[in-house]
Order: C-alpha cells, then structure tokens, then sequence
C-alpha cells in the first residue's frame, strides 16, 4: 500500500462546521451551507486528501419569502447550520437548527451518496447540535457555554416525553470570551467525549478545542485543552470539528480554520490516545504535511469549469443557488450550449437577485472567466459575475432605458445597493468577463476585467478589497447573476464558465 501526501490547509475553500464519519473503506464529511441550495453537502474520500461532493441533503429547506428572496427578505447567515453527520445501524442521519425557522431538523437515509433523505422538523433551535446513539437510545447535545442534552424518540421523529431533557453542565467562564460550542459525542473506550470549541480572551486568544469526557451520561465531567494552534496563520486556531478512524486503527481529527475572505476551510489533524484521552497533531501542534497509509484516489474537484452541455435542466453537483432557485426562469437546455438566466421579480440589488448561481473560491488565489451574451437584456436588466459577500463587487452589463448597453462595475453601496464604480460603452452583444481572486496570505483583493476578443483584456473599476463579514457567514464565492430593476422578461446567456486555480 502506497501512502498518500497530505498538506494543509486541506481544502483551501469555504467548508465550514465540517463532521466526518466513516462507512466501511469510504469516509464522508457534512459542512453548513446556509443560504446555499442545495444544502448540506455530503462529501466523501478514500484517501483523505480528495473530497468531492456526490450529494446535498435537500433540495430546498423552505418555501417562504425569505428563502426565496422575495419582497426585500432573505435568509443570509442564517439557513442550516453546523450540521451534525452519524451512521447507525445502516442508515445515515443529519440533524442540524435553522436560525430563521427557530426549528430543529432531523434527516435520515438508507443511501448517503443518493437518497432520498426524510425528515422531522422539532421546534425550537438545539444550538450546533451533535447526535449520540448510545446502545437503544439516542440523544442530542447542543448549547454555547450552557450544554443541554434532549433525549429523542428511537425513530427520531420526535423528542421522548418521558426521556432526559435538561442542563447537562456549565463550561468555563472565567478569562473565555466565547464559551463552549460546536459540539461532537461520541461513546468511546468506555467513555462519553464531547469536542467543543471556546475563544478565550487570556493567553493566545485564538479558538481552541476542548474536550470534555465522563464515564457517566450525566456526568460529572472532566475537562482538558487538547489542541491550541493556528498552524501558523496569523494566531487564528485550528479548531471545531469531529473525530473518526481508519479501519486500521489509525485516528484523525477533521477540524477547520477561519481563513479570512475565502472562507473557513478544512484541516486534517493526525490524532492518537493517550490514557483515554484524545491527543490531536504532534507535540501540539498541527503538522503542515503529514502521511496517511492510504492509496491516493483523486476525485471530482470542489470547483469546476463548465461548458453549459447539459441534456437536462440539472447541473453538477458543484454548483449551487443562491437562496433558492426560480425554476422556471433559468435552463441550461432553452438554449443548447449556454446556461439561461431570466430576471425574475425586479429587485434594486444583486443581493436581492432570484437564480444566482455560485461556486466557492480557492486559495492562494483563482480566477474566474465568463462569456456572455446579452442580446436577451432589456432596459434597466443586468447580467454578470459577481464576487459575492456582504461586501461584494461585480462585472456585467447594465442596459438602460434607451436601450444602450454598458459595461459596469459595481459594489456594495453600504445599504446592500449596488454603487457603479466604474462603466465603459459596450459596442456589440457579446463580452468576456472576469475576476480574479487573491487570498493569499489574507491579501483578499479582487480585481475585475472585461474583454471583447477573450484575449486582451481591460480592468474595469477599482480593487475590491474583500472582507469575511457575519452577516452573510460565509467565504466570498464566484456567481452569475441577471436580474431587472424594473419591468423583468429579459434574460443573459452565459456561453461558458472556466475557472482556473492559481497556485503560489
């Protein structure tokens, strides 16, 4: 058996509250997707170094006007969050709260790579909630700072009436500025352990992980720091996460990183015991590069190019919407070859827009180019690509109300508006556009272009000088967009996306 090199970061991209299991010979991994459709990605490798995704857990989450973008509402930062991900008894089950239902969502399947997954809604949010089945019950953890523990049904359809509903203990206050959350159970050597990240305000004051274990259900428990590095990364700890093994024996860690711009991106941590104790990376700290004793299996990429050559209205599984899609307003089949964005109801925003449609970026830096064709725009419509985040910047064309069409670079205006930098005449229908990404070494620039001949190309507008900010919760991601300030009925066609991952 040959072994397979790992380096970190493991994903440089935006793969957050990341929860691994293992079924057999193949290991699977969930992260948040908030207001990302679809949702829940399910993740799998052989190696542990190549991660692809080969399923979401739903489609949509809700059919509201915040999920769907309608009359000013959205749902950014919110949606589903730090999903936790387990395999009992030949099914595999998710469970995760939703901010802005107030609800806690359970799914499960008897297929994790294909479905169909159903679910159980219960009311009230269980705070990054983590799932134990513990012989014939099964519970679920959950709370920052305050741990509670709920007993649910055997099915999971529901909270047991007579079962243990209560506080399970206090985690530190003294010198910690965030407390203890992001929980991961597991019944292990006799012992229950649970995993949880806090942010102390003494000391480094970075994240840390922090692992509390008992040889009883309710305690009391025991506490102890087991991880405290930043892997080098401007003090910023390597931290929250779940633990798994190999068949072999062999133990790691599937933690993450708060990466700035680009997001919060995984790292994979070597793990060993010691007195019944988890014990992550070497001598404290986590390793760079390391070797598992694994054959290296490369699999599908996190982010993809595309020619829109599709037979169906189903794009791979890499892509996903912003908030949840229209469906009747966009096709990769209307016209063979392009992917077709209607504008939907007018909005004054991208932000706003129905059907843009997003790939993550990836560190040190990417780029990402489009041709698009906008004779299908009609006066007060945009088309383009857009570096999305709270912060956002965008490239496309603007046509306005005597039907001339303008190259435009936009930001946002600080009410989520859009505020035009910079705009150029466009001569003819047809322009290539681009922005590229830089995060290396928290740079987090964003430069964009324009083309008419897709080889010389022009900088359009200003620098964006990009920032991970909270109200969206999410690393800046690559997106097309169309959408009407006014009247709608008008659409941009885009001939192909291409992305391109640019290396240190």
């Amino acid at each position: 058996m040959t072994n397979t090199l790992i380096s970190n970061p493991l994903l440089w991209s935006d793969v957050p509250d990341v929860d691994p299991i293992r079924i057999g010979n193949v290991y699977y991994m969930i992260s948040t997707s908030m207001h990302s459709m679809p949702g829940c990605p399910i993740m799998r490798s052989e190696d542990l170094k190549h991660w692809e995704i080969v399923s979401y857990v739903f489609d949509t989450l809700e059919d509201n006007d915040g999920h769907n973008l309608h009359g000013g509402n959205h749902i950014y930062g919110q949606g589903s969050w730090a999903a936790s991900l387990k395999y009992h008894n030949g099914i595999a089950y998710v469970c995760f709260s939703c901010n802005d239902t107030k609800a806690f969502y359970i799914y499960q399947t008897a297929d994790i790579e294909h479905g169909p997954w159903t679910r159980t809604v219960i009311e009230g949010l269980r705070h990054d909630p983590a799932l134990l089945f513990d012989e014939d019950r099964v519970f679920v953890f959950y709370g920052n700072g305050d741990i509670y523990l709920t007993e649910l049904l055997p099915d999971l359809s529901g909270v047991k009436p007579d079962g243990i509903q209560q506080l399970l203990f206090e985690t530190e206050r003294e010198g910690i500025g965030l407390r203890c959350e992001g929980c991961h159970a597991y019944k292990l050597n006799g012992y229950y352990y649970l995993l949880f990240i806090e942010w102390p305000r003494e000391g480094n004051r970075r994240r840390r992980q922090i692992c509390y274990r008992s040889r009883e259900l309710l305690g009391p428990y025991e506490r102890r720091v087991v991880l405290d590095d930043d892997l080098g990364y401007h003090n910023k700890g390597v931290a929250q996460g779940g633990i798994f093994d190999t068949p072999s024996g062999d133990w790691y860690a599937m933690l993450f990183q708060d990466h700035d711009a680009v997001g919060r991106i995984p790292i994979l941590v070597p793990m060993t015991w010691e007195a019944d104790w988890p014990v992550f990376g070497y001598d404290g700290k986590v390793p760079a590069q390391f070797t598992v004793p694994l054959p290296e299996k490369p699999g599908q990429p996190l982010v993809i190019s595309d020619e829109f050559e599709y037979e169906e209205d189903r794009l791979a599984l890499q892509w996903q919407w912003n908030h949840n899609p229209d469906h009747s307003s966009w096709s990769v089949t209307e016209r063979s070859g392009h992917l077709r964005l209607r504008t939907a109801d007018p909005t004054p925003s991208v932000l706003q827009a129905r059907n843009t449609l997003t790939l993550r970026t990836e560190g040190p830096a990417c780029e990402a180019t489009v041709l698009l064709d906008t004779s299908g725009l009609q006066s007060g419509e945009r088309g383009g690509l857009i570096a999305l985040q709270s912060h956002f910047g965008t490239i496309g064309v603007r046509v306005d109300e005597d039907g001339r069409r303008w190259l435009s670079m936009c930001v946002n205006d600080g009410t989520g508006g859009d505020r035009e930098l910079a705009a150029t005449p466009l001569e003819g229908e047809l322009v290539h556009l681009r922005i590229v990404f830089n995060f290396a070494d928290s740079i987090d620039e964003a430069t964009f272009h324009y083309s008419l001949d897709g080889s010389s190309w022009t900088v359009l507008g200003e620098t964006l000088h990009m920032k991970y900010t909270l109200d969206h919760f999410m690393g800046y991601r690559i997106g097309l967009f169309a959408y009407a300030s006014s009247q709608s009925g008008g659409h941009a066609d885009f001939d192909y996306f291409r992305y391109r991952r640019l290396e240190d």
